[in-house]
């Protein structure tokens, strides 16, 4: 196991340029996995779910300059959770959770960096804005002092 962990993020980083950051997803992958592949040079983990990344983090304390990112949906009653616990928010779906974790980061004197989530067409089974409702929430997003607004995650349709 321990080869191929380490001969697949190679094959994966020769694949990529190197100004692209490699985010291993490790949502329900063991520990001792995630360090083979820190390891193998793996700095950025992502996972779905706050509270298995606490207990993940707890275990690797050792390690860090690990990037936590959380890709999975996020509950508003988590979100201070989230706040101390994630370098990066993949999953940012409303202006209102958006506000909350501005409101929390200024609290934790954090600033995260966030990824806005938005349906490229309507789809009543994913989070996040249409195209047009996050137009028009452009400008009261601009002011979450505390959160650094990075970009834009998407889910396209089902081909």
């Amino acid at each position: 196991m321990t080869d191929s962990i380490a001969e697949r993020i190679a094959q994966i980083r020769a694949a990529i340029p190197p100004e692209v950051r490699l985010v291993a997803v490790t949502k329900t992958v063991s520990v001792s996995a995630m360090r083979l592949a820190y390891e193998a040079g793996v700095r950025d983990f992502g996972e779905n779910r706050v509270q298995e990344a606490e207990a993940k983090q707890s275990q690797l304390q050792d390690l860090t300059d690990i990037n936590w990112h959380l890709i999975g949906h996020l509950q508003s009653n988590k979100a201070a959770t989230a706040i101390a616990h994630f370098d990066w928010i993949h999953s940012v779906d409303s202006l209102k959770l958006a506000q909350r974790l501005d409101r929390l980061a200024t609290e934790q004197s954090r600033c995260p960096r966030i990824c806005l989530q938005v349906k490229i067409l309507p789809d009543p089974n994913k989070y996040g804005w249409t195209v047009p409702e996050l137009l028009a929430d452009l400008p009261q997003l601009n002011v979450c002092e505390s959160l650094n607004i990075q970009g834009l995650m998407t889910i396209p349709p089902k081909a």
